[in-house]
């Protein structure tokens, strides 16, 4: 596929081949972008940013209400292309399709949503005759820099907003997963788009990222991906509006009075979806000394039975990751938690990108597996004796995007909703839970800026106050 440029398709001598991760064979190739090309970019957005501010809010929202319906009449396609370039099962890659299209029909309603309030200025002492309000605006070029774990849904979450506010966009997908936003950019111009708004630019962000989010016309990032490199584009972006996106080791503490059985398939379900390799998996397993042997008892047959295969195979529950060389790096862990005392119950194999969904208990804070973001088809699983230290345990680390616990007990919820440092906080129920819908972003190392259409627009616009002096 090409990348478009500049109101163009542009296609290099130079390009980038993009493989299917479960069996290497090639999808396609995507042109390499260099830095001139993020140039030319930006500065036919500054102009699509023009031509979007020229939009009324009802022009955006009919845009982006007729993406959301191509994508559905498109949503087999969709689906299959994620799955192939991400290595998702197909279940999965269509599931991806249907929240894309409500993540673009709810940036849609939002942009009919958009305005500002009356400001009582004469609450102020000495002011009679003034009469304020505010209105929001459009920030003018919008940065995003997408994943591949989810290589259309999180490009809509950033791409859907950003024009529902009035702005135009540069997107860099990922170099492994960029042809589903390469599609996703054919159906917004198909919707009407102003052809200047969307540039999408495919090449290692290694090389280009510098120049694309250091720019001074870009006024606004929205970055997905791991916190080295969102600590990076934050040094580089100069004053510029970031919205942060990053990692996480999501716990899940067990309270004595869960449900073992409901508990363990939420632990399979959102530790192996996607192989692992979501922000909110559940990583670090943390139980009830007093069920923990039953826990085990009940977690064991549920992974065993998760089987893995070819994604696209509709009875195969996980697929691939999408390198080799991260699921040698989940085994290198693994490997590491042994070594230092833990014990592999279920899984531990691997061979090229696939690896087998496994739990490893008997864990510490200490190891890899539960101090890193592990972004990978492994739980680890270690036990405490109280709450007390069960929410110390959840607040050990640097990360803070989303727990969950599970438990009857409401005062135990209520000290876990208060104080487990977490932007995201379910009870009875896995940290791997959202509506895209909803504001959802990280505290300490996991980020900052809230994702959801709605939250997002606020971060995409600026707050102007007009005072009338009569």
């Amino acid at each position: 596929m090409k990348m478009y440029i500049n109101g163009q398709w542009i296609d290099k001598a130079e390009t980038i081949p993009v493989f299917n991760p479960f069996d290497q064979s090639l999808l396609d190739t995507v042109p390499r972008g260099t830095s001139a090309d993020v140039e030319l970019a930006i500065t036919s957005a500054v102009r699509g940013a023009v031509a979007m501010g020229k939009l009324t809010s009802f022009e955006r929202y009919s845009i982006l209400r007729r993406t959301a319906d191509i994508m559905a009449e498109r949503a087999e396609d969709l689906g299959q292309t994620i799955t192939k370039e991400e290595g998702k099962v197909i279940a999965e890659g269509r599931g991806e399709v249907q929240r894309a299209i409500q993540t673009i029909t709810g940036s849609a309603e939002e942009a009919k949503r958009i305005h500002g309030e009356t400001v009582p200025l004469d609450a102020a002492p000495g002011n009679v005759n003034q009469f304020g309000f505010t209105i929001r605006v459009p920030v003018g070029v919008v940065a995003a820099i997408a994943p591949f774990n989810f290589p259309l849904n999180l490009v809509c979450h950033k791409v859907g907003p950003a024009l529902a506010a009035g702005n135009a966009v540069v997107l860099k997908p990922a170099g492994d997963t960029p042809l589903s936003a390469l599609k996703l950019t054919e159906i917004l111009l198909e919707a009407g788009l102003p052809e200047e708004a969307i540039q999408c630019v495919t090449g290692p962000g290694g090389e280009i990222g510098d120049t694309l989010t250091g720019d001074p016309r870009v006024r606004k990032i929205t970055f997905t991906g791991s916190m080295e490199v969102g600590d990076r584009i934050c040094r580089n972006a100069g004053i510029k509006r970031v919205t942060m996106e990053l990692g996480s080791n999501s716990p899940l503490i067990i309270m004595s009075d869960a449900d073992i059985e409901k508990v363990a398939a939420a632990t399979v379900a959102s530790g192996f979806a996607n192989a692992g390799q979501v922000c909110i998996s559940t990583q670090r397993v943390l139980a009830d000394r007093r069920i923990y042997a039953d826990f085990l008892d009940a977690l064991a047959p549920a992974t065993e039975a998760f089987n893995t295969g070819n994604p696209l195979d509709d009875s195969v529950r996980m697929g691939p990751m999408i390198r080799a060389s991260d699921a040698d790096r989940v085994g290198q862990w693994i490997s590491e938690a042994v070594d230092q005392g833990a014990r592999i119950l279920v899984g531990g194999d691997h061979e090229g990108t696939m690896h087998a969904p496994t739990v490893v208990v008997d864990t510490k804070p200490d190891m890899k597996v539960s101090r890193e973001e592990l972004f990978g088809p492994a739980v680890a699983v270690s036990s405490f004796d109280n709450i007390d230290e069960a929410l110390a345990m959840a607040n050990d680390s640097r990360f803070g995007l989303s727990a969950g616990i599970f438990t009857q007990n409401i005062d135990w919820a209520m000290r876990f909703a208060r104080e487990v440092q977490s932007g995201n906080l379910h009870i009875n129920s896995s940290p791997q839970w959202r509506a895209d819908l909803m504001p959802y972003g990280g505290l300490k190392d996991s980020g900052m800026g809230k994702e959801g259409p709605g939250y997002a627009i606020q971060e995409m616009t600026e707050l102007k106050m007009v005072v009338f002096h009569l």
